[in-house]
Order: C-alpha cells, then structure tokens, then sequence
C-alpha cells in the first residue's frame, strides 16, 4: 500500500457544484438541505481516519431526503461527468505517482472506489476524503464491505503510512521454472490491530497471487541477463546483482514486490547456483 497525501477539495464545495449542474430543481433543493449533514459527516470521518477506527461511523441509508440511490446517480452523473466538477474527480484520481493504484502498488488507477462503501454511507459518497483512486481490481475486490472492527479495515491511502519498516517479504520455491510466494511479516513492534490490518489488505486484494504473477514475468526477463554474469562470474557476483537491484527497488518504495523479490533471490543460494537457468 502507498500512501497518498489528502485532498484538498472538501465536500461542502463538490455538493454545491453538482447542485449547480443538476437539472432538477426538486433534487436541487433537497441537496441544498443536507449540505450541512454532509459537511459535518466529512469531518466526523476525518476525525475517526486519524484514530484509524473508520468502522464506528453509522451507517447512513440516505440523508435528510434524499434516498441512497439519488446520491449514488449524483456522484456517478453529476461529480464524474459535470464540466464544473469533472476536474475534481480527475485531480483526485491523479494524486498517486505515475497513476499506479496506491492499494496494490502494482496495477494502473483507473477511477474512485469510496472507501466506505456509498451504499452504507450516503453521507460520504461525495466526500473527497473517502474517495481512493485505484485500479479496477481493487475497487471491485473489497465491494460493499463494512468493517466491524478496527482489525477488518483495510489499509487506507490518507490515513495510513506503512512504509516505514518493511512488512512484505517473498521465499524462493525450487520449482521448474522458479517462482516466488509473498507474504506479510509486520514488525514485532507494530500493534495487534496494526498487523492485522497488513494481513486484512493483503488477503482482500489478492496481492499474494497478483505479485506472484508479476514476479514470474520478471524472472524471464532477468534470466538471460544472470547466466551471462554467472559465465563470466562467479556465485557471488550474480548474488552482488540482485543485491543491487533489491537496494534499487527498496530506495523507490520498501514493501514493493520487487524489493521483496530481489531480496528474496539474493539470500537464495539454490538460485544464485543457477536455479535462474531452470526454465
């Protein structure tokens, strides 16, 4: 998970845009009643992100009078499409580096998933502070799900910074060809919640299979470059490259898979032997 700093855009001022650019007047006018309910909903949550307990936030099946399914249409209709807040959604979407999905780290943002899901939490669905750019696995992955607890809720991009102390790691498998497992290790050091909340993420997007995947791919294409080191080389000297891409990868972003990766094969004797030939 990466972290992402905040939005500077508050709900107060998207609801106020999308007021302006819908067309029923009814609705219009209903909006401009919660606007309020909404403001204070936004800073309830920013309150409950710091003490990292987003899950005690009441679930909120529509808002003064206007019904769950109006401010799903508004967000989808109105805050992604609309010319005065269209902007926003793609400030918003753009905040993570190189547009890489700050939930996995791996794959391309590809819109907002709301972090609390807008079918719970009419009062947040226009909340920048909820919305998280991510890929679309991601946002598909976690789905409506509330958490119950403060163990259940997934790492969250604004509130969250877990990359200070590496807590992802991979093992070599000795396999034909070889192939790497990940897995989260937090420091001893880290509160029972905290690590949990490692474990939590990891298994809801799927990061395990997904870094896998990738990290076979990137075995192919550093096998041709390996056997030349090691006809010329020795043991060590393959060993020395992946140390140095592992410093690399760990310089960029310390629990990515590819630190974990490097390291991993580094440490490995069976592969720096030449386990990277076995294809």
């Amino acid at each position: 998970m990466r972290h992402l700093s905040r939005p500077t855009f508050v709900a107060r001022d998207v609801l106020n845009l999308c007021i302006k650019s819908i067309r029923d007047n009814a609705l219009k006018e209903r909006l401009a009643l919660v606007v309020d309910q909404i403001d204070a909903a936004e800073a309830s949550y920013i309150q409950h992100g710091n003490m990292q307990d987003l899950y005690q936030i009441p679930q909120t099946l529509g808002i003064g009078g206007v019904t769950v399914d109006e401010m799903k249409r508004v967000y989808k209709n109105t805050f992604a499409k609309s010319a005065r807040t269209r902007n926003i959604y793609d400030k918003i979407k753009k905040l993570p580096v190189n547009d890489i999905c700050p939930i996995c780290g791996q794959r391309t943002v590809g819109g907002l998933d709301h972090y609390l899901a807008q079918s719970l939490h009419s009062a947040l669905v226009l909340a920048p502070i909820n919305l998280v750019p991510a890929c679309s696995d991601c946002n598909k992955a976690k789905l409506d799900a509330q958490p119950n607890a403060a163990a259940e809720q997934t790492l969250h991009p604004y509130f969250d910074n877990v990359d200070n102390e590496a807590w992802l790691y991979a093992a070599v498998a000795e396999t034909n060809p070889a192939s790497l497992r990940f897995y989260p290790d937090p420091p001893a050091g880290w509160s029972p919640v905290n690590q949990e909340r490692v474990f939590k993420h990891f298994r809801t997007f799927g990061l395990g299979a997904l870094y896998a995947s990738h990290s076979g791919e990137e075995l192919t294409n550093i096998r041709y470059g390996l056997q030349r080191i090691a006809r010329r080389g020795t043991v060590e000297d393959v060993r020395l490259e992946l140390l140095d891409r592992a410093e690399s990868a760990k310089a960029a972003h310390v629990n990515s898979w590819q630190t974990a990766m490097y390291c991993a094969l580094a440490e490995s004797d069976w592969f720096c032997a030449g386990g990277f030939n076995v294809s």
